[in-house]
């Protein structure tokens, strides 16, 4: 099966699987685990940060970061499309009682700087506190441009605001870059950086931050039930992934861009995006196209993708250069009889 659906479909080489099976194993509640120790000193490391804490989920460090920088009844402001806003539960106003600002996010994944000034609330009884800036690094798959980082997190340090990064693919925005770890991750004073995407490990995330604020969302990981025990096969994974699986992102993008143009060839197929290794496109075939009818054609031929109604077609270890050709063929051929 070709799987385009998400990069979160990847699943552990052979290599990755036998240093789990191999991987030191302690109590990681009791602090005990040598494996996750030697991932967090090894994340902390390389994006600069004094500390870092394993987490199960992407989800969790994002949660549990908003929840380390705001108290009750505090505000943080995100972008109307972000991952922490939109598509984590709600999780922040649920169980954090943090208050979000959703603003507009521009087409290239940032929040505009005037937008963001507008957002910041004047200290009022009547308001909830600001306290945080979060943005997303990779968005749709763009690499948010170095200086207009700087700038946002420039404003929000002069407004007395925190800064946190959902780096859940920041990997494929060093690899786009060119640029490093530690430098796309200096301007945050917390960054959650996944590795069950594109880094191809079974589950995990870490959090970087401040010695203060891992301390403190030590204690938050525990009240939101992410204490896990003999956790180090995960961790040893997530160390894998970082150190092995982070260089070959290249070819993950080589990929996205040869699926691009072999879509964007097709009569009835307009690609309107394709940056790191995320491809979105437009179908231009009238009120008679029915994108299920796509999709289930599509499942015959052992070809995985998601929701047609706002295609995204995503790029990943375990997808070939001759996958990718086999699905493009696919879309010639359905196009061409539909």
């Amino acid at each position: 099966m070709i799987d385009l659906r998400s990069d979160t479909v990847t699943r552990p080489s052979a290599e990755m699987r036998q240093v789990m099976f191999d991987a030191p194993l302690g109590d990681d509640v009791w602090g005990d685990d040598p494996s996750v120790h030697q991932l967090q000193h090894y994340a902390a490391a390389q994006t600069g940060k004094a500390a870092a804490l394993f987490f199960p989920s992407g989800t969790q460090s994002n949660l549990v970061a908003l929840m380390s920088h705001c108290q009750r009844g505090d505000e943080y402001i995100v972008g109307q499309q972000a991952h922490t806003y939109r598509l984590e539960g709600g999780g922040a106003a649920v169980l954090g009682s943090i208050q979000p600002q959703p603003i507009d996010n521009a087409a290239d994944g940032s929040l505009p700087m005037e937008k963001i000034a507008a957002a910041i609330k004047p200290i009022d009884p009547h308001f909830a506190r600001t306290r945080l800036l979060a943005l997303e690094n990779t968005f749709n798959g763009q690499v948010l441009d170095a200086d207009y980082v700087h700038q946002a997190t420039a404003l929000a340090r002069r407004h007395g605001l925190a800064t946190h990064l959902d780096g859940a693919r920041v990997g494929n925005a060093v690899t786009a870059s060119g640029s490093t770890l530690e430098a796309l991750c200096a301007p945050f004073d917390s960054v959650s950086i996944c590795c069950s995407k594109g880094l191809g490990a079974p589950a995990g995330s870490v959090l970087v931050g401040s010695q203060a604020l891992i301390d403190q969302a030590r204690r938050w990981r525990k009240v939101v039930g992410g204490g896990m025990r003999q956790v180090g096969l995960l961790a040893a994974a997530c160390e894998y992934a970082l150190t092995h699986h982070l260089p070959a992102l290249a070819a993950d993008h080589a990929k996205a861009e040869r699926l691009a143009a072999g879509l964007g060839a097709i009569d009835g197929i307009e690609v309107t995006s394709q940056a790191t290794n995320m491809v979105f496109v437009r179908f231009n075939r009238g009120d008679t196209f029915d994108p299920e009818h796509l999709h289930a054609w599509l499942r015959e031929r052992d070809i995985l993708v998601g929701a047609l109604y706002a295609p995204r077609f995503v790029t990943h270890r375990d997808v070939s250069e001759a996958d990718i050709d086999q699905v493009v063929d696919a879309f010639a051929r359905y196009f061409a009889s539909h």
